[in-house]
């Protein structure tokens, strides 16, 4: 079982932020690659999840890894608070919609995983409808990868330390000032709840494995989520399609 307090937030010690800029820039030229064979050939599709605490820099991953690569080929969904429509419906009505077709790379920005975790840290459904969920978002993963469509998912893990400077650094540095929300001072106040919370989606929803960044050096966060994406789509069986031919 992974227990979230003893996985380290901060990167090896042999590493340092040089190396791994350096090896960040190849990463790009090789997703570059890697994305125009996966788009042309249109044999697959790719879901990137990307949870964590808040401040623990979903965008900016988003904006470092994957703006290497084609924006034909690669989308951008983030979820927020339901609306009022969409509270009408089960929890899975809105992210349907959203699952990418073949040839696409689709990058969630929070998930389906929001509907376990706010009701675990928050108690607003009993233990029996959050089981379900569990159950049902288990199969949804096994059944979307037999259709070929696969999914790579990422905790971004951030100590409480380093969240709190971030939630400073969003009052204090103007061009960060517009991501400051008060409830992001809420939810850390709740840290305990919501590792307790995370830990249970990692270890319970495993069926396709989760990914845990230390996420407290940004420089070496998207690191580790260039590579893992890279060589995940190395493992792939992409190639251009044949040329079709002509009557």
């Amino acid at each position: 079982m992974l227990s979230l307090a003893q996985t380290p937030t901060t990167p090896p010690a042999h590493f340092d932020k040089k190396t791994a800029k350096q090896k960040l820039s190849a990463f790009h030229e090789r997703l570059y690659a890697l994305q125009n064979l996966f788009y042309a050939g249109g044999r697959y599709g790719l879901l990137v999840i990307l949870q964590g605490m808040d401040t623990s820099g979903k965008d900016g991953t988003i904006r470092h890894v994957m703006s290497c690569m084609n924006p034909m080929g690669v989308q951008v969904q983030s979820f927020k608070k339901p609306t009022e429509e969409e509270r009408k419906h089960d929890f899975l009505w809105r992210i349907y919609p959203h699952f990418p077709a073949k040839g696409m790379i689709k990058v969630f920005n929070r998930s389906y995983y929001e509907d376990l975790i706010m009701p675990m840290v928050y108690s607003s459904l009993p233990d029996e409808r959050v089981e379900h969920r569990f159950n049902l978002i288990n199969d949804l993963e096994e059944h979307l990868l037999q259709n070929d469509l696969h999914i790579l998912k990422f905790f971004l893990h951030i100590s409480q330390e380093e969240q709190a400077i971030r939630i400073e650094e969003r009052l204090t540095i103007a061009r960060k000032r517009w991501k400051y929300d008060k409830a992001d001072e809420q939810a850390a106040k709740k840290w305990e709840s919501y590792q307790r919370a995370y830990e249970k989606v990692i270890n319970q929803c495993k069926a396709l494995p989760w990914h845990v960044i230390p996420a407290d050096k940004r420089w070496y966060r998207n690191y580790a989520v260039a590579k893992t994406l890279t060589e995940y789509l190395e493992k792939l069986d992409l190639g251009y399609p044949n040329l079709k031919k002509q009557p």
